[in-house]
């Protein structure tokens, strides 16, 4: 079994990291309390990026529970593609009990990989109907 760990490679640190997913959104899953921004990478795992105002989580110690929450199930997903996510907290997140955030965090990652799943599976579609390329056909 894979150890369950949260290195630094798995996590957004630079400013740069977090610009190439808003300047390239191409997945985005809404929730009432959270909403998740992702874009491909090349890496070949999954990295994530918190963003918590005070606006939404009044106090550090709001702010972070909800993190903890939320690295705690990105770690124990085994099976997230190669995406950069941020998770962006709205508001009513301070109101929920630990529990609720937890299933909550686990539908969207579901969620992540549907919707991930869906728009390989189009442009798969999309790539295979377009018919033979130029290069394959014939000239004489």
């Amino acid at each position: 079994m894979k150890a369950l760990t949260f290195p630094k490679s798995h996590r957004l640190l630079k400013p740069s990291d977090y610009s190439k997913v808003f300047d390239g959104v191409q997945l985005k899953v809404p929730h009432r309390n959270f909403l998740i921004l992702a874009a491909p990478n090349n890496l070949g795992h999954a990295r994530v990026g918190l963003i918590f105002s005070k606006k939404n989580l009044k106090l550090a110690v709001q702010r972070n529970r909800i993190k903890r929450q939320v690295r705690e199930t990105f770690r124990n997903q085994q099976d997230l593609p190669a995406l950069d996510i941020i998770v962006l907290g709205r508001q009513g997140l301070a109101q929920l009990e630990n529990p609720a955030v937890h299933s909550a965090l686990d539908d969207i990652w579901r969620r992540v990989k549907k919707q991930f799943n869906k728009q390989l599976e189009k442009t798969y579609r999309k790539s295979t109907s377009e018919g033979p390329d130029a290069t394959s056909r014939g000239t004489d």
